[in-house]
């Protein structure tokens, strides 16, 4: 005949705990699944430009996607990072390009409109992929990082049917009425074309 104890078991216990413990397991899995869910392109990381900073939109239905525009930081990627999560700057881009290795960070969904071609058009109009580096500093374009960025950006094109061309991927000096320079004389157009139409 058993007895009837007044409190758990040990083992009780520590079944309970094993499966309390359970949920809080699967939050890493969550987490990723949650931000893979706010990035479009699936190779990035979510991190997010602040909401004063960009338009929000509901593109391409409020406005057609016909342009990538390439950019030159000018800055380092966390500091570039950290201006777009700063609402005083009044500043994003869709994406930003790590130089070392050609990690990148999306910023501002592809919906929602960034600010970073200084005209307005062209802002509703384009995704804005920012480089880390400096216009004068080639050392800073790597083969990572350009065959990182031309992927993202054949990604881009294919999916809004954007011709993978000059004419429709742009450097930031070429919007009008710009007064920028980047990408700058160092950024080889030819070689990134050629990644794009191969990626």
């Amino acid at each position: 005949m058993d007895r009837v104890r007044p409190f758990p078991s040990r083992r009780r216990l520590l079944q309970g705990a094993v499966a309390a413990a359970v949920p809080a397991a699967l939050l890493p899995a969550t987490h990723a699944a949650a931000q893979a869910r706010a990035v479009d392109y699936p190779l990035a990381e979510w991190v997010p430009a602040s909401t004063s900073n960009y338009t929000a939109a509901s593109r391409p239905t409020t406005y057609p996607i016909d342009y990538v525009i390439i950019h030159v930081t000018q800055e380092t990627y966390a500091d570039t990072l950290a201006i777009f999560q700063n609402p005083a700057k009044k500043v994003s881009a869709h994406y930003v390009v790590r130089s070392k290795d050609g990690h990148i960070a999306q910023c501002v969904r592809e919906r929602n409109v960034g600010w970073h071609a200084g005209n307005w058009t062209y802002n509703t109009r384009s995704i804005g992929i920012e480089h880390e580096g400096w216009v004068d500093k080639p050392e800073y374009f790597t083969n990572a990082m350009y065959e990182q960025s031309a992927a993202l950006t054949a990604a881009i094109c294919t999916k809004y049917d954007i011709p993978k061309d000059r004419e429709h991927i742009i450097g930031h000096h070429e919007v009008p009425g710009s007064d920028h320079t980047d990408p700058g004389p160092y950024w080889d157009w030819s070689r990134y074309l050629r990644l794009v139409n191969f990626a």
